[in-house]
């Protein structure tokens, strides 16, 4: 006699599997009609138009709330409400007001890659919001004081130089990054505000958060006295140039640095600069989209800004003055002219290098920076004094997929550290090195790595003469670490089974057949 059959599902399991049905039924349901959508909206509007809702629809729900229409308003209408974050900052009346100007060059067009052959195929039009901006939008600006205070450090026990974030980076490798496809930035929000007024000062669309990491702002502080802070800051922010029915058009410099002399309690500040370094041939990153998708095709391209710079003119000043019974002893002319004030010298108790305050800052936002990539001659003196071998970066932009993954690795930090000095150069800088006769010795160093680079990136391992005894071009590092282990044919870039991460291991595989090949070179 043949046994029972199945008896019926038990009523949780049951449960269980109609929830999940109902919960896939909703998913097909959901997608269906974002893809239903997707079709009629590019039927009404066609691509471009398309393009165009898209830059506003930041939650890409395709419906325009007030919030992200907010930016074609305030172009319409030329009223720009005011942002909760300054209806907060309730104005003093008798607080200090800071004057600042801005300094500005525009872009030296013929630093650009493109400019070789007259920027052959480049549209006029994907350039113009460049070509046009040769002053900074608002020259000079009085601001209150007291807005400063997002430069203050979260704590009074912090040490010199201990960095923190004004505005914290919210992206790194895994998140991946911003869209291309936007014109006009988000409302700026909390501390962000005053670093958007000040930038809105070079060009009236400021990103304070750029497309890729690190983005954000850190800063530490330099010195201290008892009432003032000097505050050593460092910004990375984008501008957007253009503007509809125009394709975007990206505008990066490489970091804003500068300082901040301010008063622990925000009401004074005596001195404040902010600026784009223009010591390197070259200083900004500039990207821009040829088609109405975010999948469009990108150009890029790098060039030098000789100035962007804003200084404050002075101290901070009061608008009336009180004595201490609260009459009023002087107040602002009428004319604008400012009180005649006299300040007192701040004598400072604990104080660090600017130089110091910077690398610092620097380390923050790139940590494989913890180990020292010294300017290319420098790093060949060194190597020569301290017999080892030189761990060179030669690269023609900005090598951000390499220093954000495997340079920032302990196991390769700490290889770095004990047996090579690391440099970190432009392709342009070697160039114009390699074509200096003045020192032929460098002149020579520049030939050979000039020799083995390819494009974008070549990492390279040399003796401290020069020679070239190992490289390995950035392209070639990343298809093979994409690669499964058994289909990598080289042993010279075989994967170690002691990390976990491939690109690790391969580097540091790199980095010791750099040190076997110099092994007959540098014996004593």
């Amino acid at each position: 006699m043949a046994g029972p059959g199945p008896g019926p599902a038990p009523p949780r399991l049951a449960l269980a599997l109609a929830l999940l049905a109902a919960l896939l039924a909703v998913k097909y349901y959901r997608d269906a009609e974002a893809a239903r959508r997707q079709e009629l909206a590019l039927k009404s509007l066609g691509n471009e138009g398309l393009f165009l809702f898209s830059s506003l629809d930041t939650n890409k729900d395709l419906y325009l709330s007030p919030e992200e229409f907010k930016p074609i308003a305030e172009k319409l209408t030329g009223v720009a409400p005011v942002s909760e974050a300054e209806e907060e900052e309730a104005p003093d009346p008798d607080g200090e007001t800071l004057s600042i100007v801005a300094k500005f060059q525009p872009l030296v067009m013929e630093t650009m890659t493109k400019s070789k052959d007259g920027f052959l195929g480049i549209s006029h039009v994907a350039l113009s919001g460049l070509r046009n901006w040769t002053a900074p939008a608002a020259p000079m600006s009085v601001l209150l004081a007291r807005q400063f205070k997002a430069f203050l450090p979260p704590k009074n026990d912090l040490e010199l130089g201990d960095p923190w974030w004004i505005i914290p980076s919210e992206l790194n490798i895994f998140t991946g990054y911003l869209s291309n496809n936007r014109f006009y930035p988000p409302p700026p929000k909390g501390k962000e505000v005053i670093i958007h007024k000040l930038l809105s000062m070079f060009h009236p669309r400021p990103f304070v958060r750029t497309r890729f990491a690190p983005q954000g702002a850190v800063a530490c502080i330099q010195a201290s006295s008892s009432f003032y802070y000097t505050i050593a800051f460092r910004i990375h922010a984008e501008f957007q140039l253009n503007e509809p029915p125009n394709f975007p058009f990206w505008f990066s410099p490489g970091q804003f640095t500068g300082y901040i002399v301010l008063s622990k309690d925000s009401s004074h500040v005596r001195d404040f600069r902010l600026f784009v370094p223009n010591n390197r041939s070259l200083n900004v990153d500039m990207e821009w989209l040829y088609g109405a998708s975010e999948s469009s095709n990108m150009e890029v391209d790098i060039g030098y800004l000789p100035q962007m710079e804003l200084e404050s003119t002075g101290p901070s000043i009061p608008t009336v003055i009180h004595d201490e019974n609260g009459n009023v002893l002087d107040s602002r002319d009428p004319s604008g002219e400012p009180i005649q004030f006299v300040f007192e010298e701040i004598t400072w108790q604990q104080e660090i290098p600017w130089q110091e305050a910077a690398h610092r800052l620097e380390v923050a936002m790139y940590p494989f920076k913890k180990i020292s990539y010294l300017p290319f001659t420098e790093a060949f003196e060194r190597a020569q004094a301290e017999k080892k071998l030189v761990h060179s970066i030669l690269l023609w932009g900005s090598g951000r997929t390499l220093r954000e993954t495997v340079l920032e690795s302990s196991p390769i930090l700490a290889l770095l550290n004990e047996s090579f000095i690391s440099s970190w150069s432009l392709v342009k800088e070697l160039e114009e090195l390699q074509s200096n006769r003045e020192n032929e010795f460098y002149s020579k160093l520049a030939e050979l790595h000039l020799e083995k680079y390819n494009f974008p990136v070549e990492m390279i391992i040399c003796l401290p003469n020069g020679t070239v005894i190992h490289h390995i071009n950035a392209n070639y590092f990343l298809d093979i670490t994409s690669m499964k282990p058994e289909d990598v044919e080289s042993s010279i870039f075989s994967f170690s089974s002691n990390f976990e991460d491939p690109s690790t291991a391969t580097y540091l595989q790199f980095l010791k057949e750099g040190l076997h090949r110099a092994k007959p070179y540098l014996q004593p």
